[in-house]
């Protein structure tokens, strides 16, 4: 195998995973936008939240369109590869081009309003802390929809159990939700052992936690669709000669 066959097959096994990964986003997006009890459900509970966070309930859409492009880049990719179209191989290489001067592109942006982002999570928390206080233990989507956010994500409250004075919880029972304590005895989780942390922190407290990881993962895909671009217009210009 010459190196035109290497580059061939490298460029198939490297689209064909991205085909694979295109279909498993738009699997998950379709799943989000038709499953009412998604997580995400609990934005749609909070009266007054700021507006802005209105579009996340948008996040299947955005699935949706992520793993419809991954689709049409793999099997272009592959196609053109295989097939030697020049075609398809420029078509893969401007799309990767759009996606990557997009990428980053949105990092700048990120960057650039990072203090706007905390203010908006700070609006949303207040907003979702009176949410608690005036739906918890009353309201059964809402008390649903956090009980299963606390036990999938081993938390307590939006900052913490302070979250849930007031509320019809916790002045019917004078206690906080099990999920607040280590103890599994709920009649004992009052304000003395109610020391799990909320999950806005423990979110941040991950997101700390795996920020190499979450940097080494975004170098890695730059990396690859730079890889990609290059391997798609050699390709381009190979065959571009042998047809001459």
């Amino acid at each position: 195998m010459g190196c035109f066959g290497f580059l061939k097959v490298t460029m198939f096994v490297f689209n064909g995973i991205i085909f694979l990964a295109g279909a498993a986003i738009l699997g998950v997006g379709i799943w989000v936008k038709v499953d009412s009890g998604s997580i995400l459900g609990f934005l749609k509970v909070i009266k007054d939240a700021p507006a802005e966070m209105n579009q996340i309930l948008n996040v299947g859409y955005l699935l949706i369109a992520v793993g419809a492009v991954l689709l049409i880049v793999g099997f272009l990719g592959c196609c053109g590869a295989m097939k030697e179209s020049r075609c398809m191989l420029l078509i893969f290489f401007l799309i990767v081009l759009v996606l990557f001067i997009a990428e980053v592109a949105g990092a700048v942006v990120i960057l650039m309003f990072k203090p706007l982002a905390g203010q908006l999570i700070e609006k949303l928390g207040t907003k979702v802390v009176q949410n608690i206080r005036k739906d918890y233990g009353e309201n059964a989507d809402v008390t649903a929809l956090w009980n299963v956010t606390m036990d999938t994500l081993k938390c307590c409250g939006f900052y913490n159990y302070t979250d849930f004075t007031d509320s019809p919880f916790e002045k019917y029972t004078h206690l906080y939700p099990q999920q607040c304590c280590h103890s599994a005895d709920f009649s004992s989780c009052d304000g003395t052992s109610a020391t799990i942390i909320g999950c806005f922190p423990k979110l941040m407290q991950l997101i700390d936690e795996n920020t190499i990881v979450i940097v080494a993962v975004a170098l890695g895909i730059a990396a690859l669709e730079i890889l990609a671009m290059v391997v798609s217009m050699t390709l381009y210009c190979i065959i571009g000669s042998k047809s001459d």
